[in-house]
């Protein structure tokens, strides 16, 4: 399957809550994000088998911030995903934002071990996001709850990535704002498609300030300029996100479908 079809194939599988009936080995990922919690099993050719997520609030900034919450729920979608499959699975990778050290990013190995998966392989978000696209020459710029990433690809090979804390939060505390509604409410908000044309100009601001981020991240790397722009998180499903981007940008972005699975698949991956 090419990047896209395997996109669009795990988004099926999770929405119907089925698995594909192809033999293991099975590679398995967690995506800890601070707005989702994904969990995603792929076969040895890379092909999504199975997949579950929830919403959660246990990660902030790609820091976890509630050990014992984010533990609970790998541990449901694990069970969740082995009981489709027929089979225990037992290892698993993780993901983390560019430049996250230490104890912090320990910690995501240290959740998915507290569920039952040992944990083999640990990477950066963006690079998890550019193996999902097979991606040889791009910038991948991956859009957290809390976070905003980018890594450059020449010849499949990473040649620079950074990070800055701004991401999908940002947007929903501006929505809270300029309604007078809770932040959770403004969560509901910013993921309802039938609010999303009522909602861009209040949030464009936010959107310019990421396209910024990004800017400033690639300045002195002028080399790559050339390179296509992929844009996946959960923020890019936003309706219009692609134009207004590239508006701020000053090129071109793509975004792939159900971007916010991107991340999630590229980890498996590399399990």
């Amino acid at each position: 399957m090419d990047a896209y079809t395997n996109i669009h194939q795990l988004h099926h599988l999770i929405e119907t809550k089925t698995a594909a009936k192809l033999p293991g080995p099975y590679k398995v990922g967690v995506d800890l994000g601070t707005a989702d919690i994904v969990l995603v099993v792929i076969d040895s050719k890379g092909t999504p088998v199975a997949g579950s997520m929830r919403w959660a609030s246990v990660v902030k900034d790609g820091l976890v911030v509630d050990f014992r919450g984010a533990t609970t729920i790998v541990e449901e979608l694990k069970s969740e995903v082995e009981k489709l499959l027929g089979v225990t699975l037992d290892k698993g990778a993780t993901a983390i934002p560019p430049g996250t050290l230490g104890r912090n990013a320990a910690a995501c190995g240290h959740v998915i071990a507290g569920a039952g998966l040992e944990p083999i392989c640990q990477v950066d978000e963006p690079v998890a996001a550019a193996k999902a696209l097979n991606i040889e020459h791009g910038i991948v710029v991956d859009i957290g709850g809390g976070t905003t990433g980018i890594a450059v690809l020449k010849n499949g090979n990473l040649v620079f990535t950074a990070d800055e804390p701004t991401g999908g939060t940002h947007i929903s505390l501006v929505l809270a704002g300029a309604y007078s509604i809770p932040f959770e409410e403004a969560e509901i908000l910013k993921r309802n498609e039938k609010q999303h044309q009522k909602i861009i100009s209040v949030i464009f601001p936010v959107i310019e300030k990421m396209a910024t981020v990004v800017k400033k991240m690639l300045i002195g790397h002028e080399e790559y300029n050339n390179y296509p722009v992929y844009v996946v998180g959960g923020t890019a499903y936003l309706q219009n996100f692609e134009r207004e981007f590239s508006k701020a940008f000053g090129r071109e972005v793509h975004v792939p479908p159900h971007p916010l699975l991107v991340t999630p698949l590229g980890i498996a991956m590399f399990g």
